[in-house]
């Protein structure tokens, strides 16, 4: 609903959101269109109302897996190192 608000992708909130809060995101595209959108994100700002509504979606748990479990963290280590 924020991005319709300010006609706006989901991914180009988050980058405006980021860049707000000072956090400087590593977009990546290699599609012309994609690269606009992501330069795209500074002529606009969210609303204090806003930048605190995407705040509380935060859970603190990931989607995928726990990031302190040091069985999954070992186990991700090893898959990264034979690469």
């Amino acid at each position: 609903s924020i991005g319709d608000k300010y006609n706006m992708s989901v991914a180009q909130i988050v980058l405006r959101w980021l860049y707000q809060r000072d956090i400087i995101p590593l977009a990546k595209s290699v599609k012309p269109e994609r690269m606009q959108q992501n330069i795209d994100v500074l002529d606009f700002e969210l609303s204090d109302e806003d930048m605190e509504q995407i705040k509380t979606l935060d859970t603190n748990q990931s989607q995928f897996f726990d990031h302190h479990d040091p069985k999954m963290i070992k186990w991700m280590a090893e898959r990264t190192i034979e690469y």
